[in-house]
């Protein structure tokens, strides 16, 4: 079967039926474009998947797995919601907002803290499923946080691996390399079938295969350079040639297309002027907290910030899903932003999505940026105010900002507003 990766099918020489594959994830964050591209392939063939969730709540997942979630083939297993989310009205008001509007199935576990409770219910869920069913347990550690340590999860974990073996299905494990023990890990080992590790090294991402039964891939414990645009992932060893990435050069180019000054990314990564331009000089290398921030502050995937001259550069036609981003350090429950266009494509204005829930207020605009701005008010109703006046939009209004920034934002109206907001470049 194939993992949705040609290139690590090719490395690995693909997934066989009754594979449990773990992911030691270094950063945190790598495991899951290989996660979104083993579920595209599975919903792309018409295989049921299970996705098990710990670590994250349902609004957050579903932004995340975009147009995956509403597949009809796709379950996801709730454990967060009474797991780290404690019951809090927070998440939970997610199920009485939207539950008759959801065009994808969810299943909230009340009692996630019993490993008993959590197999019982995907193992009754794979009964009422045919084939070759798939699962992605999103978090080995977000399990060890709330069952309380480490024997707990090699407990269900040695349970869980040879029953989903022996039900013909393929899962997906992932684990934060640094958060477990050398014998936790290493007894996982030997239980997996398939086993890949996933770092970052001066700038570089990198897939170790530590196992794989009844293959014999030629880079087995040798670290395999790859990098991602969107959900493509390209190794270096087929790529035809070597590739020097300029980390600083990169950064430099991003920021300076968003009209941003070092002091300026400085100020919201917390880091000094002095520490941003030694990292576009080369002088020095970030560290992974300091790399996300950044990528998070100008609104672009790491991923951006190691990538050579863009394909991008010459599409005319772009995929309508948007790069989710922050804004402002401005929290994520009161705004939204989606970048629209490649972090890697040089135009002279950038479009975004913007989304204001309801009720929210906002103390300050969303972007900072020296240039002119517009925006078209594609749904909602909202109240700008700038200076001392007070200015409202209604769907179909155009919002232009030439010189002072609003102070302030609100949704004035039901439901979430909806912005298409461009920023202007000179």
């Amino acid at each position: 079967m194939s993992s949705g990766v040609p290139q690590l099918d090719r490395q690995l020489g693909g997934l066989f039926i009754g594979d449990n594959v773990v992911w030691y994830d270094s950063a945190g964050s790598l495991a899951s474009i290989f996660s979104l591209n083993f579920i595209q392939e599975s919903q792309n063939r018409n295989k049921p998947l299970i996705y098990i969730s710990f670590d994250r709540s349902p609004k957050s997942l579903l932004e995340d797995l975009g147009p995956l979630a509403e597949n009809q083939h796709m379950t996801i297993l709730d454990c967060f919601t009474h797991g780290k989310g404690d019951g809090s009205e927070v998440f939970s008001r997610f199920y009485e907002k939207n539950g008759a509007r959801w065009p994808y199935q969810i299943v909230r576990i009340n009692a996630p803290e019993d490993p008993g409770v959590v197999s019982e219910a995907f193992y009754n869920l794979h009964a009422t499923m045919q084939g070759d069913v798939r699962f992605v347990f999103d978090s080995l550690t977000g399990m060890q946080d709330l069952w309380g340590g480490e024997e707990a999860i090699l407990k269900f974990y040695s349970h869980a691996c040879p029953r989903l073996y022996e039900l013909d299905t393929i899962a997906y494990w992932i684990m934060e390399k640094g958060a477990h023990s050398d014998r936790l890990r290493a007894n996982i080992n030997h239980i997996a079938q398939v086993a890949v590790d996933l770092s970052v090294s001066r700038g570089k991402t990198a897939l170790t295969i530590l196992k794989a039964d009844k293959r014999k891939p030629d880079a087995l414990n040798r670290p395999l350079v790859y990098w991602n645009d969107g959900l493509s992932v390209t190794f270096e060893s087929e790529s035809g040639k070597s590739v020097h990435i300029d980390l600083g050069g990169r950064l430099k180019q991003i920021r300076k297309r968003q009209a941003m000054a070092q002091k300026e990314l400085a100020a919201l990564v917390g880091v000094t002027p002095s520490t941003i331009s030694q990292i576009e000089s080369g002088t020095i290398h970030p560290s992974l907290p300091a790399l996300y921030k950044i990528a998070e502050v100008l609104g672009v995937p790491v991923a951006a910030l190691f990538q050579d001259r863009p394909e991008d550069a010459v599409r005319v036609v772009f995929s309508g899903e948007g790069i989710p981003m922050s804004l402002a350090d401005l929290p994520k429950s009161d705004v939204m932003g989606y970048r629209l266009s490649p972090p890697n494509f040089d135009a002279d204005a950038d479009p975004f999505i913007i989304e204001i829930p309801e009720g929210k207020k906002l103390g300050s605009h969303f972007f900072v940026h020296k240039g002119q701005e517009m925006g078209y008010l594609l749904a909602g109703e909202l109240e700008l105010e700038i200076g001392s006046r007070l200015h409202r939009a209604r769907p179909g209004d155009v919002i232009y900002l030439t010189g002072e920034l609003p102070s302030q934002w609100k949704n004035t109206g039901e439901g979430t507003a909806r912005l298409l907001w461009v920023k202007i470049k000179k």
